[in-house]
């Protein structure tokens, strides 16, 4: 796990890019789409704590059109810490139309079990927001809209049960991800109702997009495994 520490120490300043984030390469801290600027009058006018939370979450940019990175600011005391997952308002004002009616979990007991990439086709579509509950992952979002300016391309961020951090996968994106240690756990909620009928998914591995997942897979299904490969 020496990498991986290594990556946490260098993800409290930057979000790396999916491309370099396993070979040391850095990209530019991504970009906070609102950075507000509050006078003192608006602190004294909602309170201390009310401040505080008037920004509970931060949107991170990525280089997969639509996608973010979403890192909650956490109250903390000596009880330990309490932080917002979702807000309809907050999404809004970031442009995220998000109405979750479903949520589901996932349970992976042995490290480097990689799930996905799964996707849900029309008149299904969903957007997913995903983070750890137990454990960490490596999480990673493809762009499979043939329109977007980043069709092909893949991001990938670490979530964890102690960064908090979220994935926002917006709709027509494959999403999958790899657990970094033993007895992760993960959540995530979803804009549409699970249907069989319109499930669909990529291989992990398809040589189209090569996403470097940072350990070497040990536990694959059988469907996963099986998924079509996307022609050139």
């Amino acid at each position: 796990m020496a990498a991986i520490a290594n990556i946490e120490k260098a993800q409290e300043s930057h979000l790396l890019d999916s491309q370099s984030k396993y070979r040391g390469e850095y990209r530019q801290p991504l970009r906070h789409p609102s950075e507000k600027v509050h006078t003192e009058d608006e602190k004294q006018e909602v309170g201390d704590f009310e401040f505080k939370w008037m920004d509970a979450m931060d949107f991170m940019e990525t280089d997969v059109i639509g996608a973010r990175v979403i890192v909650p600011n956490p109250h903390k005391d000596d009880r330990g810490r309490f932080m917002r997952t979702w807000c309809a308002r907050e999404f809004a004002e970031h442009g995220l139309d998000f109405s979750p009616v479903q949520a589901n979990m996932g349970f992976s007991v042995r490290r480097g079990t990689v799930r996905g990439m799964h996707f849900q086709e029309a008149p299904a579509l969903e957007v997913k927001l995903v983070r750890c509950t137990r454990g960490a992952i490596f999480d990673v979002v493809l762009d499979l809209r043939s329109e977007s300016t980043s069709y092909g391309k893949w991001y990938g961020a670490e979530l964890s049960a102690e960064n908090g951090r979220m994935l926002y996968v917006p709709e027509r994106c494959a999403h999958g991800y790899q657990t970094l240690e033993d007895c992760t756990e993960m959540y995530y909620m979803t804009s549409a109702f699970y249907t069989p009928a319109a499930v669909r998914g990529v291989r992990f591995d398809d040589s189209r997009f090569s996403i470097q997942w940072p350990l070497v897979p040990t536990v694959v299904s059988e469907q996963d495994r099986n998924w079509p490969l996307i022609e050139r």
